[in-house]
């Protein structure tokens, strides 16, 4: 077991493994900047490294429509697992022009289970998300911007805050922004820790004040948003794509794959688990999940590879002959799970599959928001059937019973994606290791499940 020192733990969990030898401007866009030592970069290093610039050219050269247009063609997709294009959101705020001025939200929550590459933005890069968010709320028309961030990231809130103060008092926050004549401030908000805040609503409901329950759509946030405003909720990975973009334009940022997906840009990939070099690493978007791994030097000695997440703990799991795929949106969809967050999960043959999703489904359970009963109920339920499939109590049935469960809680039967994400590695657990789930099923007859 690796003991880890307490003060190091932090730079431990969020450790980039490149060499700034191995990261260039043309070619690293997110993470070129990062310092070798790991310390945060602050204001006046990031400006020796084409700070802002990116931020005072947009904003005195081009007009919102503009920005949005590059943003629709370089298909900046959403980095927090959804995938969505980032400039077909931000045109929603643009739907007639009797719309009044709204809000940016990051969400910079970061919940998702094995996740943790906005951290690493987070705490050592503070400044590239404030200059993307003020290029972003200037696109959107926005009168100011939130950062929504975990509050268990106290690292992160700190250098956030101090970014935000040395950017205001270096005017490029506040009034007239550069002497472009655009206004626009940020505010750190650190919430309580609630997974169902990656769903943008309930993260907006929370923000106003109020249970983090999600919201119905139509109208989407785009047009009625944080206190009835047009408002756009974007990753923070997502974000800091943009500076970038609008320096080099949407052609380079779709030649950053190098040919190795459909997509464009590149990606924050990381492994977690029982592997010898835990990290991230930015990639070209579409590498495989095998080089992937291999740049993490492989399973630790004595573990070999049963299956893997690729992009936290409500994407479904995959094999061994699944890891030459590329990583990308849509080639991991194709083989029924989600590219995610792109931090990949390993499990070893000495894992219980069975333990392992009575962890993940006990989260879930515990992350409901309790709006909709599916999700509410659902998932307490298949927590108990899980463990008794765990203490080998289960009956023939429970099995059916799960599968049951993996078709009831989708899209068209709650109110939003939480109990979906959830259900997606138990319906791949089942399908590729049912005998784990049939060796817990008790060989004499017991009583249901209380």
């Amino acid at each position: 077991m690796t003991v880890i020192p307490k003060d190091s733990r932090l730079r431990y969990h969020c450790q980039l493994r490149q060499s700034a030898e191995e990261r260039h401007a043309e070619t690293h866009p997110l993470t070129w900047r990062l310092r070798e030592d790991g310390a945060r970069v602050g204001f006046e290093e990031y400006c020796a490294k084409e700070g802002y610039q990116s931020a005072r050219q947009t904003l005195t050269q081009r007009t919102p429509a503009d920005i949005i247009d590059t943003m629709k063609q370089a298909n900046v997709r959403g980095r927090g697992g959804g995938g969505f294009s980032a400039g077909v959101k931000w045109g929603l705020t643009q739907v007639g022009d009797h719309l009044p001025r709204g809000y940016l939200i990051c969400n910079a929550d970061e919940m998702e289970p094995g996740t943790f590459k906005d951290r690493l933005l987070l705490e050592q890069l503070p400044h590239l998300l404030i200059e993307s968010m003020i290029i972003a709320g200037y696109a959107n028309r926005s009168c100011y911007g939130y950062i929504f961030l975990r509050g268990e990231y106290v690292e992160a809130a700190r250098s956030v805050a101090l970014a935000i103060e040395e950017a205001r008092q270096a005017g490029l926050l506040g009034s007239d922004i550069a002497g472009s004549g655009f206004d626009f401030d940020i505010a750190l908000h650190t919430g309580a820790g609630r997974y169902i805040c990656g769903e943008e609503t309930a993260l907006i409901n929370s923000l106003e004040g109020k249970r983090a329950n999600p919201r119905a759509k139509p109208p989407f946030p785009g047009q009625s948003g944080a206190w009835g405003k047009p408002t756009v909720v974007n990753n923070v990975e997502t974000l800091c794509n943009v500076p970038s973009v609008m320096q080099h334009g949407a052609d380079w940022y779709q030649g950053l794959s190098g040919g190795l997906s459909e997509d464009g840009g590149t990606k924050l990939y990381g492994v977690s688990g029982l592997v010898e070099r835990p990290g991230l690493w930015e990639l070209p978007i579409g590498t495989s999940g095998r080089e992937i791994l291999e740049r993490a030097g492989g399973m630790r000695q004595g573990h070999t590879l049963k299956a893997w997440l690729p992009g936290g703990g409500s994407t479904g799991f995959l094999l061994p002959e699944h890891l030459d795929l590329p990583m990308d949106f849509g080639t991991i969809g194709q083989y029924g799970s989600r590219l995610g967050t792109g931090l990949i999960a390993v499990v070893s043959e000495r894992q219980s599959i069975v333990s392992l999703l009575r962890n993940l489904e006990q989260f879930f359970a515990r992350e409901s928001c309790g709006w909709c009963t599916p999700c509410r109920d659902g998932l307490p339920w298949t927590v108990k059937i899980l463990q008794a499939l765990e203490r080998g109590e289960g009956k023939p049935e429970y099995i059916e019973i799960l599968e049951q469960h993996t078709l009831g809680l989708n899209p068209a039967r709650t109110f939003c994606a939480h109990a979906p994400g959830a259900m997606m590695p138990l319906e791949s657990a089942i399908r590729h290791f049912r005998a784990d789930f049939e060796a817990g099923i008790a060989h004499a007859p017991l009583e249901g499940v209380s």
